[in-house]
């Protein structure tokens, strides 16, 4: 079970972003379509989170041309560049499924006025710097001294080189 978790945290994002229920946020997301990739940018109302790890998702929901549309993204996922927060609102639920059923402005939630807009992040990994502890091993009677053979190192050092490209009109 151990090699699942450790697996399992490689692919966590070190820094997610605080979201909250009824905020409103914009999502960038990458797209690939045949051989080029482009960012598309997703902005609405979230209206649930759920799960944990690296299955943690959240649910935007917004309104595209009178026609409800809810994405769900994965917090961990590498296809998630950035989480935006546009506007924080108020939200007494932990699911805001009733926004289903309301229309044009009723399908908002309250905005939090007192509440400043910071994009604050959670940093879920520590960086661990893996040290191998040193042990000491028994110590043992002196013995007959001899020379120790001097050892030089030979550094190289490269000289980094700029490349420009012309480009042939």
């Amino acid at each position: 079970m151990d090699i699942i978790k450790s697996i399992e945290h490689e692919q966590l994002k070190s820094k997610i972003p605080e979201l909250k229920i009824g905020d409103t946020v914009r999502v960038h997301q990458r797209i690939k379509e045949g051989n080029r990739e482009r960012i598309q940018v997703f902005e609405g109302i979230i209206i649930k989170k759920q799960g944990g790890g690296v299955n943690a998702t959240f649910t935007v929901r917004r309104i595209s041309y009178g026609v409800g549309v809810e994405k769900t993204f994965l917090v961990h996922s590498p296809l998630v560049e950035k989480v935006e927060l546009v506007r924080v609102g108020k939200a007494r639920r932990a699911k805001l499924y009733y926004l289903r059923n309301r229309i044009g402005k009723a399908a908002k939630t309250k905005e939090d006025v007192a509440a400043r807009i910071e994009n604050r992040e959670i940093s879920l990994k520590e960086e661990i710097s893996e040290e191998a502890p040193v042990e000491s091993a028994p110590e043992e009677a002196p013995a007959i001294e001899t020379e120790t053979p001097v050892v030089e190192e030979v550094v190289d050092t490269v000289k980094e080189e700029t490349v420009e490209e012309k480009k042939d009109k």
